[in-house]
């Protein structure tokens, strides 16, 4: 049996291109010599979550938390993604592979197109929802009518995606900074009218508590979508250390920075709607006004890229597609959905992915680390499908879900990665399948047979 098909690099892929379109190796390894810097891998991952959504989250959590709670499980669920994002993102550097490609070890030759196919696809909700924020955002503040601002919007974000993995690291040079700056306003707003003593006496709304383990859930199911996929950006990092970096400038650094951000600002009693730190500038018109739209736009702009990055990466190499032609198929689509509202259901896509994603990266980890070890140059004769990461996936979302809804003091979204890992190094013993033979060819570009 035939292992994974990747195709051949051409020629224009094995060199370093200087042109503004550079290959983006949807179907094959991350040459060595196309690797980026330490700054440019960190810049992808900091601009990513240091966006308005992961404010509007961090103030969620303290409101159902309170002030010195919330902040511990901010805190805390960051770290937890820093442990799960960092070590998929050792594997990505490891092999230089997108997530499809290293789910198709994992999974099979066609079985890697059930997790590629789902998260790609959520993640490309993502960018449908804050498509759509965009437009919300603009006619609340200037009454901007809604539909043509949604098709502006997606058009620029889809423009930004088709330049690659080198314009996520352009826009997070735009957006973190402005984003530090107008949170900074914020916080100090809040503060000044409110008092640090307050705010970190702040005991939480009491119709919006929560179990101090759904708090930790909610902080990580924020990023859990893109965080299993880290593989996409992470594969272009030179050495383990700097995949693990890149990693940590978005957990806990970016992503705690702006949650914390968020936080400060419920801490001081108001509403979540004062998270929005755009409105809040926004309403001061002028060129101060002008300002504000440059930042919504790049704010909103750089994790819609990045989804889009994301899922166009993951279903181009399903479509055998390249993975411009894929972004501004998958963007048109975004679009359209967003222009009839569907954004506002976005937190039903969390509750979703915190449950059924996890699992998928727990058993990456487990199969790469400790069951198979794997190692490109022995892999030989996939199957099509593994049936133990398929049923260890069912198992542990099946106990996740069961969690959720009895069990409230466990983090369901832990729960579902730790047992992944537990059990599929079990599962995988217990149902044989064909062995992979070394036949000492290297998987670099070629078919793995």
């Amino acid at each position: 049996m035939k292992g994974i098909e990747l195709d051949a690099p051409s020629a224009r892929e094995t060199e370093v291109q200087p042109a503004v379109l550079e290959a983006e190796y949807e179907h094959g390894p991350v040459p060595q010599q196309a690797r980026k810097s330490l700054a440019s891998v960190s810049l992808v991952w900091l601009g990513f979550p240091m966006v308005l959504t992961m404010a509007l989250i961090g103030s969620l959590v303290v409101e159902g938390l309170g002030f010195q709670r919330g902040v511990l499980a901010i805190l805390l669920g960051n770290l937890v993604l820093f442990a799960y994002v960092g070590a998929l993102s050792v594997l990505a550097q490891r092999y230089g592979l997108s997530f499809a490609l290293l789910a198709s070890i994992s999974l099979g030759k066609k079985g890697y197109l059930v997790a590629s196919g789902l998260l790609s696809t959520i993640v490309l909700g993502w960018f449908t929802v804050q498509t759509g924020l965009t437009a919300v955002s603009l006619n609340g503040a200037f009454s901007w009518p809604s539909i043509p601002v949604v098709i502006l919007a997606g058009t620029l974000y889809v423009v930004i995606t088709l330049f690659g993995v080198r314009a996520l690291a352009w826009i997070g040079v735009v957006s973190a900074p402005l984003f530090v700056l107008f949170g900074a306003y914020a916080v100090y707003s809040a503060a000044s009218e409110k008092g640090w003593a307050t705010i970190a006496a702040y005991a939480g709304s009491p119709s919006k508590a929560m179990p101090f383990a759904v708090g930790i859930s909610l902080v990580v199911a924020s990023f859990i979508g893109s965080g299993t996929m880290t593989a996409d950006f992470t594969r272009w990092a030179r050495t383990p250390s700097d995949a693990l970096l890149a990693t940590l400038s978005a957990f806990p650094f970016a992503n705690g920075i702006a949650m914390l951000m968020g936080g400060v600002v419920a801490g001081a009693g108001t509403s979540t709607a004062s998270v929005d730190f755009f409105r809040l500038v926004a309403n001061k018109g002028g060129l101060i006004a002008v300002l504000a739209v440059v930042f919504l736009f790049a704010n909103l702009g750089s994790v819609c890229s990045h989804c889009l990055y994301n899922s166009a990466v993951g279903w181009s190499h399903i479509v055998r597609w390249d993975m411009r032609r894929t972004a501004v198929v998958l963007g048109g689509i975004g679009t359209l959905v967003a222009a009839i509202g569907v954004w506002a259901y976005f937190i039903n896509w969390l509750n979703f992915m915190s449950i059924i994603i996890p699992p998928v990266g727990g058993i990456l980890i487990a199969d790469y680390f400790y069951v198979h070890r794997r190692s490109l140059a022995q892999l030989a004769n996939l199957p099509d499908y593994r049936p133990a990461p398929f049923l260890t996936w069912a198992l542990a979302a099946a106990s996740a879900f069961l969690v959720n809804f009895y069990v409230p003091w466990i983090p369901v979204v832990v729960w579902g990665m730790v047992i992944a890992m537990v059990l599929y190094p079990v599962l995988s013993k217990a149902l044989p399948e064909a062995s992979d033979n070394a036949d000492g060819r290297p998987l670099l570009g070629e078919e793995v047979s």
